[in-house]
């Protein structure tokens, strides 16, 4: 059954029949054939497998998880794949990332959601732990859902990523994270992670070293 997820899931990519000035991706998510423009001197502009994985998820569970009307943060954006899916699914999207990958991120979601979602995402900087009150202040930034796709790899900046999540997590925020298993330093970091929130696994794929999570607010108030 594994196998057979994972193939559906990669076989909603696909690449250009012939060769264009610019090189793109393309795939097949919420009914729209979605195309993103890739960098490959950079790792966070190249869609790498756990952004399918997440994405993959977004639409098949639409009804238990669902976006409409949702204020969404993608945090780690890259490409932008993440953020157009859940646009696509009628979410309120903001797609964060580093000042220099914003223009990719910025080209990719308004080429492809400009007209065909009911919100119109929008693109904003976000260094991990960095002016986090001034720019994403805790008492007007409320966000359902915050969504993050390979975020935890080889760089040095684990700490602040745990913060950002930290400050950006209410009480009764989701977090989905697809997160590809490496290195035990970074591997070291779910149960970091697990010291501030809950985690479930939702889907695990042993064959790409994936699995994706849910995580809530310890201690939060429950109904």
């Amino acid at each position: 059954e594994e196998d057979q997820i994972v193939a559906e899931i990669m076989r909603r990519r696909f690449v250009p029949a012939l060769v264009a000035h610019k090189a793109w991706e393309g795939f097949h998510f919420a009914g729209h054939e979605i195309r993103i423009t890739e960098a490959t001197d950079c790792y966070g502009a190249v869609v790498w497998p756990s952004a399918l994985v997440l994405c993959y998820f977004l639409e098949t569970n639409s009804k238990q998880y669902n976006l409409l009307d949702k204020n969404v943060i993608e945090i780690g954006a890259g490409t932008g794949l993440v953020s157009i899916v859940a646009s696509l699914l009628g979410a309120l999207v903001t797609a964060t990332d580093l000042p220099e990958l914003l223009g990719n991120l910025q080209h990719n979601i308004l080429q492809n959601t400009k007209l065909k979602c009911k919100h119109q995402p929008c693109v904003k900087e976000l260094s991990w732990g960095i002016d986090l009150e001034k720019n994403f202040p805790r008492s007007s930034c409320h966000f359902d859902y915050i969504m993050a796709a390979d975020v935890v790899y080889h760089h040095p900046f684990l700490d602040e990523l745990l913060l950002t999540f930290d400050h950006l997590c209410k009480n009764d925020t989701v977090i989905l994270w697809a997160m590809k298993f490496r290195l035990d330093k970074e591997n070291q970091f779910v149960g970091r992670f697990q010291t501030l929130f809950d985690l479930e696994v939702l889907s695990d794929f042993p064959a790409l070293n994936i699995t994706l999570y849910k995580a809530m607010r310890k201690g939060r108030m429950k109904a």
